[in-house]
């Protein structure tokens, strides 16, 4: 039986990024404090993502890595803000799963931008996004700017408590799951 996991995706199309390194914060300490394996994926690992126009397009790489956001029980989203919204590029590949692909998914929402003024990106635009999907979405959500990084590390105890919060609402996810593995295997 495979062990669950912790997948993140970050729409962000260079490296490095305050997005990935905010992806990969929160996926770290899930992974950490669960025993989840873990994954973290960028737009940069999709290799042909703008040319598909269905999934069934993409190259066999970025197939995988749909088929890992897909399987993984846990996933950690972000964005970074343009212009008050999550990237084209980032909504593209989103466009490409199926409707039902996430229904009743954990998913830690979290953003970046550079100033405050993208804060509610998160409650006014993915939100709704995943909601569509019929996802379950952590109450609480990660927004950080750029002055919450230095070299691409998070260095505000705001946004690190922020993160561990929303770390702690995986929980019932992460027992409920257990909970399944364990009886399967009895």
């Amino acid at each position: 039986m495979p062990n669950p996991t912790v997948v993140g995706l970050s729409g962000n199309f260079q490296r490095p990024s305050k997005t990935r390194s905010l992806v990969a914060n929160a996926v770290g300490r899930i992974s950490h404090q669960y025993g989840l394996a873990s994954d973290v994926f960028d737009l940069v690992d999709f290799g042909n993502l703008g040319a598909a126009r269905y999934a069934k397009d993409l190259d066999a790489r970025s197939a995988q890595i749909v088929e890992r956001i897909l399987a993984a029980d846990v996933l950690v989203v972000g964005t970074p803000t343009y212009k008050g919204s999550y990237t084209g590029l980032f909504k593209h590949l989103i466009d490409l799963l199926d409707p039902l692909a996430l229904q009743g998914k954990p998913i830690l929402l979290t953003a970046t931008g550079g100033s405050d003024r993208h804060a509610l990106i998160i409650e006014h635009q993915m939100r709704p996004l995943f909601g569509f999907f019929v996802a379950h979405t952590l109450p609480t959500g990660v927004f950080a700017v750029d002055r919450d990084f230095l070299d691409y590390e998070i260095v505000t105890p705001h946004i690190n408590a922020r993160i561990s919060q929303a770390v702690a609402e995986v929980r019932p996810f992460v027992a409920a799951e257990r909970s399944v593995l364990t009886s399967a295997a009895e």
